[in-house]
């Protein structure tokens, strides 16, 4: 592992302090790009307007004409934590709406990860149209769907497609559905700033222009219009939990809804997920959601019923969210459980493929029949993590009458795009990949049993050509030494106020320290002494078993140990250039 430390120019950082902000979080900010204090500043009045989303008002306009005619609309959702929460908002938020005009038409339904695989299909659409809908919405999927809506359009449905992923792409020419409208900044033609932005955040942008749409016809003004910035908290949760890039839009819109946690202002369902997850909602913070409230969304997509996610941010009834919240809680322990047990197992059939005086494969494909497909995507993420290598993990498909199939979810490292690299296995070898998708870190396809063998070495001819050494050396960015002075646990709560994760990376500290003692414990966590600049600091490596030399260059976080109601400074190891 090779540790850098992150620029952190000068002038930016200067003018940052000048305009009062903190010394350490002013060279923080300037290392990830803010030039200005306005990029930090969170009021909704810098939310960019809905109007400049392409196909927004033709959105609003759809929604406003059905409420106006009574029609029923059916949300349907992707299974994760995204989509939960993009249901969420919209169920809420359209009931927020249409309730001046007497209107609550609303339900939805959540594809099964198993027998449905991913987006709007054609056998989803009929399920709708068998519902009663008039009108079908997709959040957090849809945009290639182009033959499921196709068969939306002909039973009748009007569609509005609400997403941010990437658009189907064939023969070089971008593949839209056809006869709907589409919401999603990642469409060709749309100016919207935030490119970035999570399907929750789409979903929410939708309600904006519906609510100025309705404003426009007299349903209500400025003063009687329903306050839908109470979905925000929705908001935060779905844009954290789906790792997208924390801009400077995306960061107001999580600020906005950590705020509102803070303040107690958040439905009960959400409040009920802080409590199972032993977390103070009086201090929640960017990383209280990616790591407590979102996995425990996601693991009823990945093992059971989604339905029961969204169940618990839809009810207003405390007891009932605090039922539900417990059932996501105990499914979250189920799939920890299970996921350590593939980890393990996956690991070893990894370190199979090379000897210990070699380097591993520049890309890795694994597959076990006992491996569950709901979790293969957490498992490649945690090998690509621990041996810095593009990796796919495969499982045998659960659905009805595809036995014969296998779904895989790949996670990469930067300098490979795990799209691409799918895209060029389709073209050099049709008929290989039988579904494929994703984005530059983190992709899924499906494969034949019987083509694993060919896939693996079509990957590994990509890796091999597109990776160098270089690349393939597991690279740390750090913020350099801290000041001694910031060394106490007041640091952290002031660090942990702001709005850290994906494009925007929690503080990450680097220097040589001194070991003055070390034990594992739990059989497999570093416990340290440490001598930092002098003063002993206590320290963690959650993870790691292997013992460090007597003084060594450490990456590390700050974070505070809590025993018998005191809270310790320690630091908390995430590297070590040996």
């Amino acid at each position: 592992m090779k540790i850098i430390n992150r620029e952190v120019p000068p002038r930016a950082a200067w003018a940052l302090e000048q305009e009062g902000v903190h010394p350490l979080l002013a060279r923080l900010f300037a290392a990830r790009g803010v030039q200005d204090i306005g990029e930090l500043d969170d009021g909704l009045n810098l939310l960019q307007p809905p109007e400049q989303m392409l196909g927004a008002r033709a959105a609003a306009l759809l929604l406003a004409d059905a409420m106006a005619a009574g029609q029923r609309v059916c949300i349907v959702a992707d299974y994760d934590c995204d989509g939960a929460t993009a249901c969420a908002t919209a169920l809420r938020g359209m009931s927020l709406l249409g309730a001046p005009l007497g209107w609550n038409a609303v339900d939805y339904l959540v594809p099964d990860r198993v027998a449905d695989g991913y987006g709007l299909t054609p056998s989803i659409a009929t399920r709708v149209k068998a519902r009663g809908a008039d009108v079908l919405v997709t959040v957090d999927n849809g945009i290639a769907s182009v033959d499921g809506v196709a068969h939306a359009r002909a039973l009748g449905l009007q569609v509005l497609i609400t997403d941010h992923h990437l658009p189907a792409v064939l023969d070089g020419q971008v593949q839209l559905p056809q006869d709907c409208v589409i919401v999603n900044p990642s469409q060709p033609g749309c100016g919207f700033i935030s490119k970035s932005i999570a399907g929750v955040g789409v979903m929410f942008y939708v309600l904006l222009a519906l609510r100025a749409e309705l404003r426009a016809r007299g349903v209500f003004d400025l003063k009687t219009q329903p306050r839908i910035d109470s979905l925000l908290p929705l908001v935060a949760l779905g844009t954290v939990a789906d790792v997208v890039k924390l801009d400077a839009h995306n960061r107001r819109l999580v600020a906005q809804g950590l705020k509102r946690i803070r303040a107690g202002a958040l439905p009960a369902g959400l409040s009920a997920l802080f409590q199972v997850a032993n977390r103070r909602q009086a201090t929640a913070n960017s990383l209280d959601l990616g790591y407590a409230i979102g996995p425990r969304l996601n693991a009823a997509g990945r093992l059971a019923d989604m339905t029961l996610g969204i169940a618990c941010l839809t009810t207003d009834d405390p007891a009932r969210a605090a039922e539900l919240a417990q059932q996501l809680d105990a499914i979250n322990r189920e799939r920890k459980a299970l996921e350590g047990e593939m980890r393990e197992q996956a690991l070893q059939l990894a370190e199979a493929l090379w000897d210990e005086s070699e380097q591993p494969p520049p890309a890795l494909c694994l597959y076990d029949p006992d491996f569950h497909e709901g979790v293969v995507g957490i498992v490649a993420a945690r090998l690509k993590d621990k041996l810095h290598r593009p990796t796919f993990v495969f499982a045998s498909s659960q659905a009805s009458g595809k036995e014969h199939e296998l779904k895989g979810s790949g996670r990469s490292i930067p300098g490979f795009h795990l799209r691409d690299a799918l895209d060029l296995i389709a073209k050099r070898h049709p008929g290989l990949l039988l579904r494929f998708g994703g984005h530059s870190a983190a992709a899924g396809c499906t494969i034949a049993e019987e083509d694993f063998d060919r896939f693996d070495q079509e990957l590994q001819r990509i890796a091999a050509e597109w990776l160098d050494l270089a690349t393939l050396q597991r690279q740390l960015e750090a913020d350099g030494p801290l000041d001694p002075q910031y060394r106490r646990v007041e640091m952290i709560d002031i660090l942990q106020q702001e709005v850290w994760g994906q494009g925007f990376a929690p503080p990450l500290f680097c220097e040589e320290v001194d070991i003055v003692s070390q034990r594992l414990v739990g059989g497999k966590h570093l416990q340290l002494k440490l001598r930092h600049a002098g003063e002993p600091v206590d320290g963690i490596w959650f993870g790691h078993a292997d013992p460090l030399p007597a003084r060594v260059r450490l990456a590390y976080r700050l974070d505070a140990d809590e025993w018998q109601g005191q809270r310790r400074l320690r630091f908390m190891v995430e590297g070590a250039e040996l």
